[in-house]
């Protein structure tokens, strides 16, 4: 059967919890920690534990501009993660725009994701300066990508050197997309806001509003978002805290393969080619669905039952499917 035929897309509410990158929470159900930071696992087939007798697990924290640090804990979700920062520093839950792990800099490789190392710093990117430009869309491609926080909140992560956004000069990596000619983006997800970008007429002017995160001085930088401007330390290997969009999430000793890594950064590479997003979480899930598929019929029915709000088009599941295939036979 050609790739396709019989796909059916999903209809959902615009914020709901079904995108990869989005959290669970903080009850672990897979395996649990043990005194000494040990990681033990349960025994297929038993439940899991009690809630009272499950581990609190605990993480500190710090406003990325300059704060004490607080104690961050009871979070179920990502929205429930924001809630206990905003309330750890006492500020509107509304304020924090996105994490980083191990970093205070704006630094896109660092995005608290779908997953925190257990040893893992966070510091939270708050609300700063708001702006509104007029930007004329002189070429088909703006040269940015958008991510979002899992939240509520798309921001741009990454803007390509010489493009249209790259040539004004009031916007920058982190910055917040709040509205788009007049049209609320609070709630939008990053793949809805990328489309609209994509979809405005070239050879017109648009209103972009934005809301740029609070920076200390030491933070102003390069408006790129380049990799590797990191003060912090790479996630720990003692064990991972993985959130999930159903169910509790599980304290586990991630072990993934060359394989995997490298179909998730060419997946992510697509992802940004097609939709102007880059997110390794959906990434990982969609070679997750993949890795054990036999043809592309197969890996195309289990996208749409997992991932089908987001309606990728048929010639980017066939790429997909190539690069989990190329990932799969050693073709880096």
């Amino acid at each position: 059967m050609p790739l396709g035929l019989g796909r059916r897309k999903k209809a959902s509410p615009l914020m709901e919890d079904e995108d990869v990158s989005e959290r669970s929470a903080l009850g672990v159900s897979q395996a649990v920690g043990m005194p000494g930071g040990s990681i033990a696992s349960i025994p297929p087939g038993l439940p899991p534990p009690a809630p009272a007798l499950r581990p609190r697990l605990v993480f500190h924290a710090q406003l990325a501009h300059g704060s004490p640090t607080g104690r961050i804990e009871g979070f179920s979700n990502v929205k429930e993660l924001y809630a206990k920062i905003a309330e750890a520093f006492t500020i509107p839950v509304g304020e924090v725009m996105f994490c980083t792990l191990n970093t205070h800099r704006l630094d896109m490789d660092k995005l608290l994701g779908g997953q925190i190392g257990l040893e893992d710093f966070i510091f939270a990117h708050v609300r700063g300066q708001k702006k509104e430009l007029e930007v004329y869309k002189s070429e088909d491609s703006l040269g940015l990508t958008i991510t979002d926080n899992g939240a509520g909140f798309a921001f741009i992560k990454r803007i390509k050197e010489g493009s249209v956004i790259h040539r004004m000069q009031l916007i920058g990596v982190g910055d917040m997309i709040e509205a788009i000619n007049g049209k609320n983006l609070i709630g939008s997800r990053h793949f809805e806001v990328a489309r609209i970008l994509k979809e405005l007429p070239r050879g017109r002017m648009f209103t972009l509003k934005l809301c740029e995160p609070l920076k200390a001085f030491e933070m102003i930088g390069p408006r790129s978002g380049l990799s590797g401007i990191s003060s912090g330390t790479s996630p720990s290997g003692r064990g991972t805290l993985r959130l999930r969009s159903k169910g509790p999430p599980t304290v586990e000793q991630l072990q993934v393969s060359v394989i995997e890594e490298k179909a998730v950064q060419k997946v992510d590479d697509l992802l940004e080619s097609y939709m102007g997003i880059r997110d390794s979480e959906l990434a990982g899930t969609m070679v997750e669905l993949g890795m054990d598929k036999q043809n592309p019929d197969d890996f195309s029915q289990a996208l749409d039952r997992t991932l089908g709000d987001f309606a990728f088009p048929d010639e980017f599941v066939f790429d997909v499917w190539g690069a989990i295939g190329d990932a799969k036979a050693g073709r880096y």
